[in-house]
This record gives C-alpha cells, sequence and structure tokens, in this order.
C-alpha cells in the first residue's frame, strides 16, 4: 500500500501553490480517510496564502471544502463507511452551544491540513452521505459556503416564505448560496453586485431583480423597484453598510459574515434604534445546521452554481482566478 499521496501544498506567505508528493496521512482512533474527489475553493485559502490569516503555519495542504469516497476507517468507527461516497463538513469542534462556536473551533484546511489533496482523513462524524443528486463536483461546491448561507438565511435571519430578502454580491459562493436557499423557500430575492452580467445570471436562478452597486445611488434605484427588505444578507460590510440600514423595514433583519470592504465607520445609531433593527453577525454553522442544510438541499433538489472544474494541477490557477473575482459560482478542483 502506497503512504504517499500528490497534494497542493502552500510553501509561504504569497507562495504558489506547488503540487507535489507528501505522505499519506495514517487514521487514528475515530477517523475515517476519504479519498478526495473533489475539492473547491473559498475566499479563506486565498487569505491564507496572502498571510491574512491567524494561525498560519508551513507547508500547509489548504482547502476546506471536499467530497470524496471513504478508503479507511480507524478504530471504533464503522467499518461499513468504507466505500461510501461522502461530504466534509469542514467546521470542527463547534461545541455545545448552538448560538456561538467554542474556543477551539477550527476549519478544516488550517490548521488541520485541507482537501487539496488526494485523501485527507478527519473524525467519522464530519462526514455525512453524499446527497445522491449531486456529482462529486457539485457535492464538494456545498460546504463552507452552503453552511454559512445557511445558518444566515434561517438561523440567524429567520427569513420565512414571503418575505423579501437582499442577498449582496452575488456571484460569490455563500451568496448564491442564500440565493438559491430563498428562492426556494418563496421568499421574493433581489441581489447586488458590481457586474450587470452576475446580476442577469442571478436572475435567471430566480431573482427578482437587481442593481449594480457601482452605480450612483444604487440604494435609491433598488428602493424604487423593490421597496424595502425584510432580510438582508451581507458579506462586504464597510461604509456600503450604512445603504443596507435605510433599506430595511422596520423591524428587518440584516446578518453579515464577511467584511471585505473593512471597517462599518458611518452608522446613524438611531437609524438601526428607531427601525427596530436587528444587525446579526454570523459564520460558519453548527453540526445540526449543517445536516439540515443537506436535508433542504435534498428536499429541494438544489444543485449548487460551479463555475468552472479545473484539473487538481491547476490549482494555483485556480487561486488566481478567485483572486480576481472572476467566478460566479463555485470554483471545483477535480483531484481524483
Amino acid at each position: 500500500m502506497t503512504t504517499s499521496m500528490k497534494a497542493a501544498v502552500l510553501e509561504a506567505v504569497n507562495a504558489p501553490l506547488i503540487i507535489k508528493d507528501v505522505e499519506k496521512p495514517s487514521v487514528g482512533v475515530g477517523e475515517v480517510l476519504v479519498q478526495v474527489k473533489s475539492a473547491a475553493l473559498n475566499h479563506r485559502d486565498v487569505w491564507i496564502q496572502k498571510g491574512q490569516y491567524a494561525g498560519l503555519k508551513f507547508p500547509a495542504i489548504l482547502g476546506s471544502d471536499g467530497a470524496g469516497i471513504v478508503a479507511e476507517v480507524g478504530s471504533g468507527v464503522d467499518v461499513g463507511l468504507v466505500g461510501n461516497e461522502v461530504i466534509i463538513n469542514p467546521g470542527l469542534n463547534w461545541g455545545d452551544n448552538p448560538n456561538a462556536h467554542s474556543k477551539e473551533f477550527k476549519i478544516l484546511g488550517l490548521p488541520d491540513d485541507g482537501t487539496f489533496a488526494e485523501f485527507v482523513k478527519i473524525p467519522a462524524e464530519y462526514v455525512h452521505q453524499k446527497p445522491q443528486h449531486l456529482t462529486f463536483h457539485e457535492a464538494a461546491a456545498v460546504p463552507l459556503g452552503g453552511l454559512t448561507g445557511y445558518r444566515a438565511l434561517f438561523t440567524r435571519a429567520q427569513a420565512k416564505k414571503g418575505e423579501k430578502v437582499l442577498v449582496t454580491g452575488v456571484g460569490g459562493g455563500v451568496a448564491l448560496c442564500v440565493l438559491q436557499f430563498a428562492v426556494a423557500l418563496g421568499a421574493e430575492v433581489w441581489v447586488t453586485s458590481g457586474s450587470d452580467e452576475k446580476i442577469a445570471k442571478a436572475k435567471a436562478l430566480g431573482a427578482r431583480g437587481g442593481v449594480n452597486y457601482k452605480a450612483e445611488d444604487w440604494e435609491k434605484t433598488l428602493q424604487a423597484e423593490a421597496g424595502l427588505f425584510d432580510v438582508v444578507i451581507d458579506s462586504a460590510a464597510g461604509d456600503g453598510f450604512k445603504k443596507l440600514i435605510e433599506l430595511s423595514v422596520v423591524g428587518g433583519r440584516i446578518a453579515f459574515f464577511g467584511g471585505t470592504r473593512g471597517a462599518i465607520t458611518n452608522i446613524i445609531p438611531g437609524r438601526v434604534f428607531w427601525k427596530q433593527l436587528s444587525i446579526l453577525g454570523t459564520t460558519m454553522g453548527n453540526p445540526s445546521e449543517f445536516a439540515a442544510m443537506l436535508k433542504f438541499i435534498e428536499d429541494h433538489n438544489l444543485t449548487p452554481i460551479v463555475d468552472s472544474v479545473l484539473p487538481f494541477t491547476d490549482a494555483e490557477q485556480a487561486m488566481r482566478r478567485m483572486d480576481n473575482a472572476e467566478q460566479f459560482g463555485k470554483l471545483v478542483l477535480h483531484v481524483s
């Protein structure tokens, strides 16, 4: 039995991913070894490569998202899992509080070696049966973005059928998951993007409409077309967050899971408290939410949006495509 495998390895900050032979993981008690068929990128991988993430260590095998086949199991794990097609929950050690993760929480791909490899080991509790209607490429596109979006929309923002939902920055993996979830829920969904082409694609997926946030007074245009929103799901924050407050109904909920446009510094407090708004921070999700997300995907026969599938050897090329925000949907690597 071979003791080595191919992996896309990051050896230093700002270094390219290099495909090389590394030691194949050995499973311990309670663990499984998954032969990775497909892995997907997240912005987290690019931020780690640029050194913009805590707890950096090198060499590192990145990758939080993956789907594959259970190849081996450690002691204490049902041997019947071997051969099962699985999807991986990359959020480890959430803890006992469903409302917030523990201090031990970590995401697969740093500090633990991730899915940009032919094999990955993980505690057995974090593998789930792959939804039968999804290919490995599609399943790999689900975990991190799907879980983050599911928690933001359902657990935190408590979105309901018939409500009006705004999803900002559509085109990224999480935003597209939120769009698909909200449409399946029966909400009226609107989007923003810096690309008219991405807005058109979002409309084809069920969005009622959208505006380009690069346009002057885009929020006034959106309000004229759509009115105000019960729920806003955002990943940018920054000075533009003030506009989301203006676009919210009285009693509205704004959930956000990112800050790509920086600190929120210009909010007028009275606009929040007189409107009785809930501003909800969120990220990732707990194990129950991951299982609920997979059930929602199966119940509604949802297929995540895949921008493109690249060969594993083009991992660095995929990273640059993500860094340039060229994608609409997930960038997936065909690993094995």
